[in-house]
């Protein structure tokens, strides 16, 4: 039975009672419900009892919230510095913090090292009556603490023991300074010529960072920008021992960096004969290649892309046109020839030289002539032209190049076209057989009148000392039976020209030279 009324517990209390007994039962539990609860017993005759029980109130905090310091924390600091605040709210009874460094309790880290620490916890009761707790942590770091990861964990009560919520880890800028420093050649890759641009990078294992001066030995200073020196086209004369020395707040520190840089060159080659050399085809040639140079040097000879000889001398032998001025081709300079009248003749001249020559044509003794070809390949230049024959001509090919000139002359003799019917051909066959037959028995009729008495004892030539070019010599031969064949050979052979007749042989005359019965005419 609710005896009492317009109290806290008004329409959140409940009694019931059955026959285990009376249950008191509360909704909507709220701190200020933690307190003693009395259960009072009357049992009339057999008299009365009293038992209390005690409530408690439990009320999870939120997560906790942890936050680092953002400036950086100097390990040269002789006393603890700030690292981070935890902070958790509504929670009840007040909950606890505790500090962790990479997952070891800071106490325990604290006490093994000797390091000074300060936790520094005020908590407050707010009005719901729930309870917010910060806690800061002060702690004296050192250079290993650059990477430690650092949080916090809320422990509170809950009717069945104690839990525990923890926070996100969170890191530090640790501030020391530069024990070590490292100076190299960041750029370019592999060797340094001349010309380079050179990049020296110096890097210290402070933090943060410090600047840095750059000198080159003995007492040569650079300006630089922070950790970088830029050396623009490098020379020989740059090469050296450079070094780079940290800054701080009272000066340069000791500690430095060193780095040997060394600049290599190749000066320009230096070939003998220089320039241009002038030589006559077969001539012979020494040339010499020599460079200044930081390292080995091989020399290799080139002609138009391709490797003609190797090291530092080079001997050239038998040069031919492709190193000297232009030639024709052809054995003859001056060429004759023999045209009729109103014909076209081709005249084709070509000629070598490096460099390539160029051809020109005089001709005189005919105005109808035109080029009708001309074409160039490699190092030979070639050109035609049609010249018609009107009368006696005269034509030069001209050829010129840097290295020198040329000519070449053709000479036509023009003939008047000469036409010889078939019917006078055969007009002088005839001739020519009647005239053989009279001579055979001419010499057949002498023979029997006995005007030739030719035997046995041998034979006798006759010649003249000196024959001319149509002379016919006619040799007899004595024999037993009958004369035996006339031999008849032009002294000229049987060589006849274009417009030559057929010959027609006559005795020119009879010498007698007596020995025995020989007789030569």
């Amino acid at each position: 039975e609710l005896i009492d009324s317009g109290t806290d517990y008004t329409d959140r209390i409940n009694v019931v009672t059955d026959e285990k007994g009376t249950l008191l039962s509360i909704q909507d539990v709220r701190l200020s419900d933690e307190r003693e609860f009395y259960c009072h017993v009357n049992g009339l005759a057999a008299g009365s009892g009293v038992r209390k029980t005690h409530l408690r109130v439990f009320a999870p905090p939120d997560v906790p919230e942890i936050e680092s310091v953002t400036t950086g924390i100097s390990v040269t600091k002789d006393t603890p510095s700030k690292v981070a605040s935890c902070e958790t709210r509504n929670g009840f009874p007040k909950p606890n913090i505790t500090w962790y460094r990479d997952e070891n309790c800071i106490v325990h880290i604290v006490i093994k090292s000797h390091n000074g620490v300060n936790i520094v916890i005020l908590s407050s009761r707010m009005s719901s009556d729930l309870y917010s707790v910060q806690s800061t942590l002060e702690y004296k770091v050192e250079k290993e603490d650059k990477d430690a990861r650092f949080s916090c964990e809320v422990s509170f009560f809950v009717p069945d023991g104690i839990r525990t919520i923890e926070s996100p880890s969170v890191n530090i800028t640790v501030h020391y300074p530069t024990t070590m420093v490292e100076l190299w050649k960041e750029s370019p890759q592999g060797l340094v010529k001349e010309g380079d641009t050179v990049e020296l990078r110096c890097q210290g294992d402070g933090n943060p960072p410090p600047h840095f001066i750059f000198n080159k030995e003995p007492d040569v200073n650079f300006e630089s920008s922070r950790d970088m020196l830029i050396l623009s086209s490098v020379s020989r004369k740059d090469s050296g021992t450079y070094q780079c020395h940290p800054l701080k707040d009272d000066g340069v520190m000791e500690v430095k960096g060193e780095v040997e840089l060394k600049v290599h060159y190749l000066d320009t080659a230096v070939v003998v004969p220089k320039d241009e050399e002038l030589m006559h085809k077969g001539e012979d040639l020494t040339a010499t290649c020599n460079a200044l140079s930081s390292r080995s040097t091989s020399t290799v000879w080139y002609k138009d892309g391709k490797v003609v000889g190797r090291g530092n001398t080079f001997h050239l032998q038998n040069a031919t046109y492709e190193r000297s001025g232009p030639e024709l081709v052809g054995s003859e300079e001056e060429v004759q020839l023999d045209e009729v009248e109103g014909r076209v003749v081709n005249l084709s001249c070509e000629a070598l030289g490096n460099p390539l020559p160029s051809i020109s044509w005089n001709i005189t003794g005919s105005q109808s002539w035109h080029e009708v070809d001309k074409k160039t390949h490699k190092h030979m230049t070639h050109s035609v032209v049609s010249v018609k024959v009107t009368s006696d001509i005269t034509a030069e090919c001209n050829v010129s190049s840097d290295r020198g000139s040329g000519v070449k002359i053709f000479k036509i003799k023009a003939s008047k076209n000469v036409v010889v019917g078939s019917g006078v051909i055969i007009v002088v066959i005839i001739v020519c057989l009647l005239l053989l037959a009279f001579l055979g028995s001419v010499i057949y009729f002498l023979h029997k009148k006995g005007k030739i008495p030719c035997g046995r004892s041998g034979k006798q030539e006759i010649t003249k000392e000196k024959t001319t070019k149509d002379e016919i010599v006619v040799e007899m031969k004595t024999n037993t039976k009958n004369e035996e064949a006339i031999l008849l050979k032009a002294v000229n052979g049987d060589k006849k020209g274009p417009n030559d007749q057929p010959s027609v042989v006559n005795i020119a005359h009879c010498v007698h030279h007596c020995e025995k019965d020989t007789l030569c005419c």
